[in-house]
């Protein structure tokens, strides 16, 4: 998962990982096995790339590669607007795209290979990578428009999506771009100069690279990957179904107001309506139930569990004892005991009158960055030894400079050496590589746009933007050693500490308080975008290093598939707020979308830039203790249960998936995720060999499915054919669900 919309893998299985979103934050843990001969963690090298791969065309990146890719791409960027403004959550489309792309373009090599060249003929792994790179781009950047932009929004700051489309568009495009120009040349750095001595193995570009490698292992692996297909096809089809037809029976087909039937049963006066005040019922989202495959039962027990002692425990303890307050949540006097417990309007719910929710929003913040941060400082050698390894790379070139001249630059040779078992060996030709002329002047071009569009459609002043610019830099160089050694990209500690930094900036320079924020979440934003893309990229070029992929190639299909996310992300944005108005409104006491990455993203914008302290004195000190408590399990974790207490980590609570609790208000994913493990357990204990080749394929198929089947709704919603107008609000509370 990606908490305050971090981000995961669609697909296989993962090796056991310590994280933005994702997510950073919350943890897959969980060991993997790519097929039944080799573990994809204990390959016999994982720096040095495979051996056994058949032979290729040397040119690989096709016309069918890069338009599937982008096609796929787009899929899990559409999904994602949907899921991360349901739940923060994200995934990226890697694995979505491996499979998916070596099933169409096998047909079609089969099928086309005499008549239609441009679709048929040979197909390789390194082509399939190029569909899986060019997914990757595309399926991106969907990360600020399920945070930073809807929290513009609910601050007033921008008024309306449709008519502001072209100026989020060159946002997200100089944002983009800046990421990925920034990104080129840290593959020789990431992948090739200190990959080994750093240990970054990136386990999901890892697992990536040898899923395309087994599919294409003659017989057997051809076999297994029309079984991945065929599963993820069909759980795909069944989800995006379910999510369509279910909205005209909501209340039956996807929510189960199971005391809210209680409730009518008992002639609209018992006790069951005080559980369903709380949002305790059962929904079957097929996103979260394939969620609950990929994290396993640690993050789902540790989910649901904050669930149960925010909405179960906390609440109600507030509003008894008088510091939190519901508001009526319908005007017939058959449901006069049905109360919102949710709301963050204003008017309704402030610092001297607040709502469960919005007295539960700081704790669940406060630790949510807390823990982001501590997990971040335990990587502490990581970043010495990256340091390090940067200091060694300036001296030689300082020292080849120096030879250039005919001149001998002493210290600079001394500090340049790197030891023999830390050299790793770049198998890309130097004609294969990415050149600086290819990069250099677009990074140089994209910080220019940067500055330009800040200043010309935001109002934001060059320092600033350079500052923003500065922060994207230093927190792409974080997330990426981070998701090179934990799988986990940290984009909410990224995000916040640049928050924090534009909040003092912008204090310093005494702004309305309405810019100061305005700034605050642009800038914020372009970290992570920086962050977001420059680590796909990295990972990419993982992949393409284990696959022998030359280097240039996969650069090329990166860029194009960024043109598709860099219009598509705001177009998604776009059509869920005009279809769902609610996302925009800070106020609105009931929306389809939770939109918890939202409300963090809000709720720091304010915190930082606002002179009056807008949090209830009581949640201030529980957020210090709650953040407290949660630094000191992660400590637990990192220097107690080591050795012979190791196994108890398997029981240490995931404090990322607790705190994401309290700012989530909705139980039901908690739930569905914990449905999710809990049938993935039962049946990899049972079958393991048919877990290993169905399971993670059904996992994607269902978040991609609903994700999709989301956007179809809100087609619909607009074309007033959705089940507001034609469905039946049987089995829902106040006969809404």
């Amino acid at each position: 998962m990606a908490t305050a919309a971090d981000t995961l893998s669609l697909g296989e299985k993962r090796p056991a990982v310590v994280d933005d979103s994702t997510a950073n934050e919350p943890k897959v843990e969980h060991s993997i096995s790519i097929n039944e001969e080799e573990d994809d963690l204990h390959l016999p090298d994982p720096f040095v790339p495979f051996d056994d791969l058949p032979d290729e065309p040397s040119r690989i990146l096709t016309v069918r590669a890069v338009v599937l890719g982008c096609i796929c791409g787009a899929l899990v960027n559409a999904s994602n607007v949907y899921l991360g403004l349901k739940t923060g959550w994200t995934f990226t489309a890697n694995l979505f795209g491996a499979i998916i792309g070596f099933a169409v373009i096998k047909f079609f090599s089969k099928t086309f290979a005499e008549n239609f060249p441009i679709l048929g003929g040979s197909f390789g792994v390194r082509e399939n990578n190029i569909v899986q790179t060019a997914a990757t781009a595309a399926g991106g950047l969907s990360n600020v428009f399920v945070s930073a932009y809807p929290a513009l929004y609910q601050l007033g700051l921008l008024k309306d999506p449709s008519k502001d489309y072209w100026s989020i568009t060159s946002l997200t495009i100089v944002g983009g771009y800046f990421g990925f120009f920034f990104a080129t040349p840290l593959r020789k750095f990431f992948i090739i100069n200190v990959a080994r001595e750093l240990r970054l193995v990136f386990p999901t570009a890892t697992a990536t690279a040898t899923t395309i490698r087994s599919m294409h292992q003659a017989v057997s692996g051809e076999a297994m990957a029309k079984m991945k297909t065929k599963a993820l096809a069909w759980s795909f089809s069944g989800a995006l179904v379910l999510r369509v037809v279910s909205q005209y029976a909501t209340g039956i087909l996807w929510d189960w107001h199971i005391f809210t039937w209680f409730y009518q049963w008992g002639g609209y006066s018992n006790w069951a309506i005080n559980i369903e005040n709380w949002g305790w019922m059962i929904e079957f989202t097929p996103a979260f139930i394939g969620t609950g495959f990929l994290v396993g039962l640690n993050v789902s027990i540790s989910f649901y569990a904050g669930s149960i002692l925010a909405w179960g425990l906390i609440g109600p303890l507030l509003v008894k004892y008088g510091v939190a307050f519901g508001v009526q949540a319908s005007e017939d006097p058959k449901w006069s005991e049905y109360v919102s417990f949710a709301s963050l309007s204003l008017s309704a719910s402030n610092k001297d009158t607040p709502s469960p929710r919005y007295w539960m929003l700081w704790p669940g913040i406060l630790c949510m960055i807390a823990v982001s941060f501590t997990e971040l400082v335990l990587q502490w050698r990581v970043f010495v030894f990256g340091f390090r390894a940067l200091y060694r790379a300036c001296c030689k070139g300082i020292a080849a400079a120096g030879r250039a001249r005919g001149k001998k630059i002493s210290w600079a040779e001394q500090s340049s050496d790197q030891e023999l078992e830390d050299v790793v060996v770049d198998p890309a030709a130097l004609h294969e590589r990415v050149p600086v002329w290819m990069w250099g002047p677009g990074l140089i071009a994209a910080i220019i746009a940067t500055c330009v569009v800040m200043g010309v459609e935001f109002d934001m002043p060059v320092g600033m933007s350079l500052l923003s610019v500065f922060l994207a830099f230093l927190f792409s160089f974080l997330a990426i050693q981070c998701t090179g050694v934990t799988d986990t990209t940290p984009l909410t500690a990224a995000s916040k500490a640049s928050q924090i930094v534009l909040g003092g900036a912008t204090k310093g320079e005494h702004w309305g308080v309405a810019h100061a924020q305005r700034l605050n979440l642009l800038g914020g934003a372009l970290a992570n975008m920086g962050a977001n893309q420059s680590t796909d990229l990295t990972a990419d070029f993982r992949v393409g290093f284990l696959l022998r992929t030359p280097p240039n190639q996969q650069w090329a299909a990166q860029a194009i598939g960024t043109i598709v996310a860099v219009f598509l992300a705001p177009g998604m944005f776009v059509l869920f707020a005009t279809a769902y108005p609610c996302i925009l409104d800070a106020g609105a006491e009931t929306c389809s979308f939770a939109a918890p990455s939202v409300s963090a993203w809000r709720a720091v914008a304010i915190a930082v830039t606002d002179p009056a302290f807008p949090i209830p004195p009581s949640s201030g000190y529980f957020a210090i203790a709650f953040s407290i408590l949660g630094v000191a399990v992660v400590l637990i974790r990192a220097f107690v249960l080591v050795g012979k207490r190791e196994w108890m980590r398997t029981y240490c609570p995931n404090m990322m998936c607790v705190s994401l609790a309290f700012v989530l208000n909705q139980t039901v994913y908690g739930l569905a995720m914990l449905m999710g493990s809990l049938a993935a357990y039962t049946w990899e204990k049972k079958n393991p060999k048919s877990f290993d080749i169905y399971g993670y394929a059904v996992a994607a198929g269902l978040i991609a499915g609903e994700g999709i089947g989301g956007v179809v709704n809100a087609i619909f919603q607009i074309a007033g054919i959705s089940g507001d107008v034609y469905g039946s609000m049987v089995g829902c509370p106040a006969d809404a669900c």
